[in-house]
């Protein structure tokens, strides 16, 4: 009804004015009858009133359905239109809602496309890289060891870009179960012992083993492996330790990991999260990418699980997973 009022403050404005103007011609040339003139003007704003409950009346379902947002476009297809203005209006709304969908669907099938050809290169690429791996592993020479290193980092931003390109397909590649967090975190620092060694640091784990976590395996590896990465990135000194630490808070299960890196500065912490932010220890850390804690982030929504962080410069950082 406000958006009908709305519509016809104009015309009920224009009205208004006419009528007083006629009256006052009249009123001019010596016609004094102002009981006639106000008949007058009550059977004109009567035929008025008529007209608008008139167009009030035929289009009554096009302006609550202007009134009300839609939930879905399904509901705009299904309304009955009896004008012609709200009938155009339909045809040209329901034109357009077909445009949209076929030119949507044309990219969801581009993207689509775009995305098997990303996981199928990955796969091609983590053959040569397991090959090489074998090639090498008996070798003593400290070269081989660099190219070991090099190949750990190579197999890690494939496993990046395969799991950054699964997001959206998330709901159709994960398994849920009851997992051990301390079975878990030792598979994964065993995973990645070469980088300890190579950066001189030590994983220190105090979790009980009867500590129970429901989440999937692959995910979480996927999740504790960017964290790793980033704690063993930014601690710059040798022989420090990165402490892992499994209790319960509540109803909650929580899993600590802290490092004793450089720290993340106090104005960076509201944005650690976000994509390709990579703050103050970026311009210093040349291998940052800003997505590591992006994509822990985005995982931990989708499987049900809570991040938090916090830091301090030149002391560490905390990381905490929340189950």
């Amino acid at each position: 009804m406000k958006l009908f009022l709305r519509e016809q403050l104009p015309l009920i404005v224009f009205y208004i004015v006419q009528l007083f103007l006629i009256t006052l011609i009249y009123w001019l040339d010596g016609y004094r009858h102002i009981y006639i003139s106000l008949y007058a003007a009550l059977l004109s704003g009567c035929l008025l009133l008529g007209y608008l409950a008139y167009r009030y009346i035929t289009n009554r379902a096009f302006y609550k359905r202007l009134e009300k947002p839609l939930s879905t476009m399904d509901e705009f297809l299904n309304i009955e239109h009896q004008t012609p203005l709200s009938v155009s209006l339909h045809v040209l709304l329901t034109s357009q809602f077909r445009s949209f969908k076929t030119e949507l669907y044309n990219y969801q099938r581009k993207l689509e496309g775009h995305i098997q050809f990303i996981n199928q290169w990955v796969h091609q690429m983590k053959t040569p890289v397991s090959v090489i791996h074998l090639m090498i592993q008996d070798e003593d020479d400290p070269r081989f060891t660099a190219i070991g290193d090099e190949l750990d980092r190579l197999q890690k931003g494939l496993e990046m870009v395969l799991y950054t390109s699964r997001l959206d397909t998330f709901e159709r590649d994960f398994y849920v179960e009851s997992l051990s967090l301390e079975h878990v975190v030792r598979s994964v620092t065993s995973t990645h012992k070469r980088l300890f060694i190579r950066k001189h640091v030590f994983p220190v784990i105090e979790i009980n083993k009867e500590l129970q976590i429901a989440s999937d395996e692959k995910w979480l590896s996927f999740l504790l492996t960017q964290l790793i990465t980033n704690a063993l990135r930014y601690t710059v000194q040798e022989n420090k330790k990165i402490y892992f630490r499994g209790f319960i808070r509540g109803i909650h299960t929580i899993l600590e990991i802290q490092d004793e890196g450089v720290g993340i500065p106090k104005s960076d912490l509201p944005r650690v999260f976000d994509p390709y932010f990579t703050g103050e220890n970026g311009r210093s850390f040349q291998e940052s990418t800003g997505m590591g804690l992006y994509l822990v982030k985005q995982i931990c929504e989708k499987l049900g699980h809570r991040v938090e962080i916090e830091s301090t410069v030149n002391k560490g950082t905390i990381v905490r997973l929340i189950f």
